[in-house]
């Protein structure tokens, strides 16, 4: 029986890449014992179309580096966290921020092109033969500089503005955090089961915090970007040229493939997986 090079699935929050690929490995006989690997990670808290090598095209990975994405992600602004997402330890702002959509229109076009972005606190860049979620986790950031990737962000804009109160953000964060497994190996968790107890009282903080309707502005855009381009570092990025603090409050995947940008009209994908 021939197998296919690679499968595109969709992984859903809380997952990990692996899991995602051995559950639909799972009700598949003729794939026991054959190798698979995914071309291009997503965070837990991200979903959307993970790429999937099959067999021998395992060993052409590289084939499939450098691949273009596009993503729907959410910004939810005056709280920050130190992974860029809702699975971080939190701050939050002196006031309750309220960009505009004017205000965001204005950034948005500033950001397209080639741009030099940090990697996040908590991602597996290495420095020093070091993770950079490791520097983080032992609190010696101090002792590094942080670096950064140039990427190309071919098209951005904000596709939606909404508010949610504090009592509704709390329960939607509450369940996706908890959509991950229990995990105790902390080279696999990024400390203690992600540090979920921390986690979780920050956000009970947040949720007992000036008033239950008091209402936080959450902004949705549109990207498609150059591989390996950190949607939570752009949450951050946004967010800061709104003079406040934000965080990655969704993520998700949309396209994978080879996007080809023009003046004018604005490009097209030449290739999609």
């Amino acid at each position: 029986m021939s197998l296919p090079k690679y499968v595109v699935l969709e992984k859903a929050v809380g997952q990990t890449p692996l899991a995602c690929a051995e559950l639909w490995r799972a009700d598949k006989p003729e794939l026991f014992g054959v190798p698979l690997a995914y071309a291009g990670r997503l965070d837990p808290m991200a979903s959307g179309k993970l790429l999937v090598l099959i067999g021998d095209e395992c060993k052409v990975q590289e084939k499939y580096h450098g691949l273009d994405k596009q993503y729907e992600f959410s910004i939810l602004f005056g709280v920050s966290s130190d992974t860029a997402d809702v699975l971080g330890r939190l701050q939050f702002a002196d006031t309750i921020p309220s960009p505009t959509l004017p205000q965001l229109q204005n950034i948005y076009t500033q950001l397209e092109g080639d741009v030099e972005l940090p990697y996040p606190h908590f991602s597996s860049k290495t420095i020093n033969g070091k993770p950079l979620h490791v520097w983080t986790l032992e609190g010696r950031l101090n002792e590094i500089t942080i670096p950064t990737k140039r990427s190309t962000i071919f098209k951005i804009k904000p596709t939606k503005l909404e508010t949610k109160t504090r009592a509704e953000i709390y329960a939607e964060v509450s369940t996706k955090i908890e959509t991950i497994p229990t995990v105790t190996d902390e080279s696999k968790a990024l400390g203690n089961d992600f540090r979920r107890a921390d986690v979780r009282a920050d956000w009970k903080h947040f949720s007992q915090t000036g008033h239950t309707e008091d209402t936080f502005t959450i902004a949705t855009f549109s990207c498609i970007a150059s591989s390996g381009t950190y949607m939570r570092t752009l949450c951050e990025v946004i967010a800061k040229n709104c003079s406040t603090s934000g965080l990655a409050y969704h993520i998700h995947r949309t396209h994978i493939g080879h996007y080809q940008s023009l003046p004018i009209i604005g490009g097209f994908w030449r290739t999609q997986f």
